[in-house]
């Protein structure tokens, strides 16, 4: 993720805050001054950081935090409170019109990923709006820019109106205009040029088709790995066309983050969403109030919950939580659950949205190679339906079988069926409500401190009352 340095760095001073029964004012200019040069490491605007700086300690002595209970505790929920009104307080959907169809103009530098997070925009409204959108190809500068924007269209299935390179972008855009007119599609997108730098004459020609279709939304696409030069774009480009919002995208990128945290404060402009991915579904809703949950190293569990959703049949899901329960889980099983979990993204993406996960030493570096997957499948599928059933099966003769059968050495095999069982073993507890397995995969400390397990207790209490629940409806039902 791009905040992990910054992570780190808040999560030391507010470690420091902790551990301390009484906060001084001392302590509180000591935490507001490492506050203060992380988010400056963090590339996020100088004039920004000085006024969040300010706020924070404004709030922290004005309302006498320091005077009160767990002062530590309220300093840390008004950092995070500030951090979220600095990136926009709530996600901003998506500008709609009142007819079809509704026009979104993607603008952005060359380089930022504005083609490939056009289709990536256009997928999600197929998927989430059931919407029929279109695209119209006006970068008639860049060598292969229509066929890129025709590679991505083709992924996704969405036609693309195009001209070639030899016809003006503004009549390329008034023609297809009335193409998607008479198809009736909800949503035009328009891919334009871009440029290495902000010039006149990109201006002029982005103005004008501005001029011609007065889009609902004008879209710039910024790569947050330019750090500040980032924030100075988004700048440029609102002076010249008064942009709509922002995606920002390559969030999951080896970059400081600052952009995030800077955009909205100084142009003023929402940033809508987020590319964290190379994939067409990596396209997400921008949170800030999850975002700044995410860079305290809170975690991010709604975002979490939402990907599942989208990925996870909710009966199997139960289903599973049942034979997890009884401890009937099986490799069957296994394999489901494994490719459910894969379309939800890189697995140490996923981790690290769990309370206190994003800095912890166990995830440290962590980078699962996707090759793993498929050595594990290959090992299970190596199973006869037996063992596959029947998981206490596995005797050392059937392992070096299976071994043989998937082209693996033995100590893999042995490694993948000792963490099956100790998962199973571990989620049996968990899913009858007590966490002490979930302790135990952690050395006996919960992920977050206190945060964390406040976090795990609260899963807890919810496992405990649907099991509740559930003994209930079962009575109820044996009654009848």
């Amino acid at each position: 993720m791009a905040f992990e340095g910054l992570t780190e760095r808040l999560q030391k001073a507010m470690e420091k805050l902790r551990r301390k029964p009484k906060v001084t004012e001392a302590d509180l200019r000591e935490t507001m001054r490492e506050i203060r040069l992380a988010l400056l490491e963090a590339d996020v605007n100088f004039t920004v950081v000085k006024d969040f700086v300010k706020t924070v300690r404004e709030k922290a002595v004005g309302a006498e935090v320091l005077k009160g209970l767990n002062p530590a505790q309220q300093i840390v929920k008004i950092v995070n409170d500030e951090l979220t009104k600095l990136m926009g307080e709530e996600a901003v959907p998506l500008n709609k019109a009142a007819h079809i169809p509704t026009v979104i103009m993607m603008v952005g530098l060359q380089g930022a990923g504005k083609t490939t997070t056009a289709g990536k925009l256009a997928l999600r409204l197929k998927n989430e709006d059931h919407a029929r959108p279109m695209f119209i190809a006006a970068d008639v500068y860049r060598p292969a820019a229509i066929t890129q924007l025709q590679q991505v269209a083709d992924q996704i299935d969405v036609p693309v109106f195009e001209k070639g390179t030899d016809v003006d972008p503004v009549e390329i855009v008034r023609e297809g205009m009335e193409v998607a007119k008479q198809n009736h599609n909800d949503y035009v997108i328009i891919d334009t040029a871009g440029r290495l730098q902000i010039d006149e004459q990109l201006m002029d020609e982005l103005a004008n088709i501005k001029e011609l279709v007065n889009p609902d939304e004008i879209l710039l696409v910024i790569d947050s790995m330019t750090g500040q030069n980032a924030v100075n774009t988004a700048q440029g480009f609102d002076d010249k066309l008064d942009i709509t919002g922002v995606i920002l995208t390559k969030l999951d990128g080896d970059t400081r983050g600052g952009a995030a945290m800077s955009i909205r404060a100084v142009t003023g402009k929402p940033i809508k969403f987020v590319g964290e991915g190379e994939k067409m579904a990596d396209l997400d809703v921008f949170h800030p109030d999850r975002m700044a949950s995410r860079i305290l190293g809170m975690g991010d569990m709604m975002t979490l919950i939402e990907k599942a959703q989208k990925n996870f049949d909710e009966e199997q899901a139960q289903e599973t939580m049942d034979k997890m329960r009884e401890n009937t889980f099986d490799y069957n099983d296994f394999l489901a659950q494994m490719d459910q979990v894969t379309k939800m993204g890189p697995l140490e993406n996923i981790l690290k949205m769990m309370p206190g996960m994003a800095n912890n030493p166990a995830l440290k570096n962590i980078n699962i190679d996707p090759k793993q997957f498929a050595h594990i499948k290959a090992i299970v599928l190596s199973m006869t339906p037996e063992e596959r059933e029947n998981p206490d099966l596995m005797n050392p003769s059937r392992r070096r079988r299976l071994a043989a059968g998937a082209g693996r050495p033995i100590v893999e095999v042995n490694r993948m069926i000792k963490q099956f069982n100790q998962m199973r073993k571990m989620m049996k507890q968990v899913t009858n409500g007590n966490m002490s397995g979930m302790q135990n995969l952690f050395g006996g400390q919960m992920p977050g401190g206190k945060m964390g397990q406040m976090a795990m207790n609260r899963m807890a209490r919810k496992m405990k009352k649907d099991k509740a629940k559930r003994i209930k409806k079962l009575r109820k039902m044996r009654k009848k």
